[in-house]
């Protein structure tokens, strides 16, 4: 059975852009203003031209009871505008939404909270918004409470909650008032591992007693851990829906692309600061068998160059290797170095068989006596490893992030003897 059917959903925005021919600040603005208001002129300094934006264009799908629906695609790719019209937060200019059940989501920190009431206040206001009644929302209090641990706050102003306090009770709300819809959004983002974990597990158990699941993440690896279909959106477009794996492995296709190096040659237009500029980040792969691509056999050397601006500071770098979903595989660090000014050199040595195949990326900080960031270059090198296999008959998706060739043997140790 269907419980969301879009048929032709479309939403436009209009964007003004103010043009300016005349005064700048705003004393100017005032002065000019009153001139034009006390001479009888026609101000045609500014004037807004109009641009129509659609946020979706011809957005058609059907979700039935117990999907769970992954929603993946750049940002601005139409992503939230579809789930604030599913939450009947905004309308579609064209098109029409038939919904079927309670529809409980969480779109951004503090979404239907009011600040003045308290943490207790909200439980009840949001359950009655679900249309729930006080003894359904009695029942499921405690293990609100409990799950998103401010029962020392509870009788505090909302308003006064930090950002993390804030999703989880909003998170909390959501998952246990017994939506038979629930959205959730990138939120997630703003909790903590452990309340990440517990959001996952929740939403695992949601989408396994048959309630439906709307989960929109940059978190590839959950998604294709949560959802059993998935919805690719490309600049309001619906590019692709179906199985998650696919439609994840066409995403990936489609957006990774390989950057090896980076450089600046010009130390003043150099990303930076005061304190430091970056000259370089390269990665030099040692290609095996005269190949011009990374395999799973491919030493990888990293380089990294930047300008040292500030007499005597205690350096080192820190360097992060991601995948392409977003999982951090891990952390190196360097010894922290008291350094003149002038270029500094750091690199690093990836070892062959070391990485499974995939797609991943490179973030690079430099870290000033050993706690403070001086400057994060994110997502700096992008590369994909090729697979490679030898005296290998099985050809599936080798498991895991890494790919080590370890000393791990076997041998007879005792034979049976057959009377």
């Amino acid at each position: 059975m269907s419980v969301i059917k879009a048929e032709n959903i479309s939403k436009k925005y209009i964007i003004d852009h103010q043009r300016k021919n005349g005064p700048s600040s705003l004393r100017d603005i005032v002065s000019d203003s009153f001139g034009k208001l006390f001479s009888g002129k026609k101000d045609e300094s500014h004037f807004a031209e109009k641009e129509e934006f659609w946020a979706l264009k011809d957005i058609n799908f059907s979700i039935e009871q117990g999907d769970r629906i992954g929603i993946v695609g750049h940002n601005g790719a139409g992503k939230s505008t579809l789930l604030k019209i599913l939450s009947r937060i905004t309308e579609p200019t064209t098109g029409q939404i038939k919904i079927e059940g309670r529809i409980a989501s969480l779109l951004e920190v503090g979404t239907g909270f009011h600040p003045e009431l308290t943490g207790r206040e909200n439980i009840y206001l949001n359950g009655a918004i679900l249309g729930m009644s006080k003894r359904e929302i009695r029942e499921s209090f405690d293990a609100i409470v409990d799950f998103a641990g401010v029962e020392k706050f509870l009788d505090t102003p909302v308003k006064r909650y930090s950002s993390g306090m804030y999703v989880r009770l909003g998170f909390a709300i959501a998952a246990h008032l017994n939506p038979e819809i629930l959205i959730v959004d990138e939120v997630l983002a703003v909790g903590d591992t452990e309340f990440q974990k517990k959001c996952l597990g929740k939403m695992r158990d949601v989408s396994e007693s048959g309630r439906t699941l709307i989960f929109v993440s940059h978190n590839l690896t959950a998604i294709q851990a949560l959802c059993n279909r998935a919805f690719y959106f490309e600049k309001g477009l619906l590019i692709d829906q179906g199985e998650t794996t696919h439609i994840v492995t066409n995403y990936l296709s489609k957006v990774s692309h390989k950057v090896l190096e980076k450089h600046w040659d010009d130390i003043e237009n150099a990303p930076g600061n005061d304190q430091v500029r970056i000259k370089s980040f390269k990665l030099f792969p040692e290609y095996q068998d005269n190949l011009a691509h990374i395999d799973v056999r491919t030493p990888i050397n990293f380089q990294f160059q930047f300008w040292n601006l500030e007499e005597g500071a205690n350096l080192n770098l820190s360097m992060h290797l991601y995948t392409f979903t977003g999982e951090c595989i891990f952390n190196v660090g360097t010894k922290s170095e008291q350094l003149s000014k002038g270029l500094v050199t750091g690199t690093c040595e990836i070892p062959g068989h070391f990485l499974n195949d995939g797609s991943y990326v490179v973030s690079m900080m430099i870290v000033k006596d050993t706690s403070t960031i001086v400057y994060n270059m994110e997502e700096a090198l992008v590369f994909d490893i090729e697979d490679y296999r030898e005296n290998v008959t099985w050809y599936g998706k080798w498991p895991g992030y890494i790919r080590p060739q370890l000393n791990f043997s076997i041998r007879q140790t005792e034979h049976i003897v057959n009377d």
